[in-house]
């Protein structure tokens, strides 16, 4: 999944996802998730670990949604995640293959757009060196910047 944007007084990622997806109904209204990000450049790893929700009707996914261009919207015309096929597909009907559609053809998609949300609780911040890895724990449980409290931990 990309990251499409982050909250920062609040601590709050956000991403977009198919509705239909298994991941939704797992993570519903607040489960324990975690992401995972590398940046191999910098050679920096964050672990971050906090609770999920999938939101699909709110002013934030309509905001969301229409941020999108329609290529991206189009995804969500295609078969649900997870179909099986007996050959490569992208899962988009044949009429959208490689076509920008329109915004009345899009109209379907909405349904099956929803938006994943992630209130961070704690980020474990690792950087890779040759000189020696370093390692932080940042703890947010107190759900703003001004609790964060985080700690030096051996790699």
């Amino acid at each position: 999944m990309v990251l499409r944007g982050f909250q920062r007084e609040k601590w709050r990622l956000r991403f977009h996802t198919d509705a239909r997806s298994p991941k939704c109904k797992l993570i519903a209204g607040g489960a324990p998730v975690g992401v995972l990000f590398y940046d191999r450049e910098t050679k920096m790893q964050l672990r971050c670990r906090g609770r999920g929700r999938i939101e699909t009707s709110s002013p934030l996914v309509d905001a969301a949604w229409q941020e999108s261009d329609n290529y991206a919207r189009r995804c969500y015309l295609g078969e649900g995640p997870g179909a099986v096929s007996d050959h490569p597909t992208s899962g988009l009907p044949a009429e959208f293959e490689g076509v920008k559609p329109t915004d009345e053809q899009l109209a379907p998609a909405r349904q099956h757009f929803a938006v994943l949300l992630v209130e961070l609780e704690e980020v474990d911040w690792f950087n890779l060196a040759h000189d020696g890895h370093k390692r932080a724990i940042i703890d947010l449980a107190s759900g703003d910047q001004s609790g964060a409290k985080g700690r030096w931990v051996s790699p």
